[in-house]
């Protein structure tokens, strides 16, 4: 009974969720460890996190996709997109890195604006 759409939404309400444990607080009140918030505040933060978890494999179960494969695919393509010589450190945007994927893709979209 569970539909994709219906897991989605599920999904998305469920970070929302997440998100309003962080809603009000500043940078400085967020900080790795979420350091000086209380146990039954990270408690909280787990168990949001834990449901969010639990829709996203079972949306990826129902659309048949198996997230170890994906996540993995996933990890390739950004480290070739994102080389971690030119990218450590740096916000830009993928394009502004000179990678020989990059160069393919510039060279096919200048083909495409021909």
């Amino acid at each position: 009974y569970h539909t994709p759409r219906n897991l989605l939404l599920a999904l998305v309400g469920e970070v929302g969720e997440l998100s309003e444990l962080f809603q009000w607080r500043g940078d400085s009140e967020v900080r790795a460890g979420l350091a000086g918030w209380s146990s039954d505040e990270k408690t909280r933060v787990g168990e949001e996190l834990s449901d969010v978890l639990l829709y996203l494999v079972r949306l990826a179960t129902k659309c048949d996709i198996d997230l170890a494969d994906v996540v993995l695919d996933k990890l390739l393509k950004n480290a070739q997109k994102y080389p971690v010589d030119q990218c450590k450190g740096s916000r830009e945007k993928y394009t502004a890195y000179k990678t020989a994927q990059n160069k393919g893709d510039a060279n096919s979209k200048s083909e495409e604006r021909r």
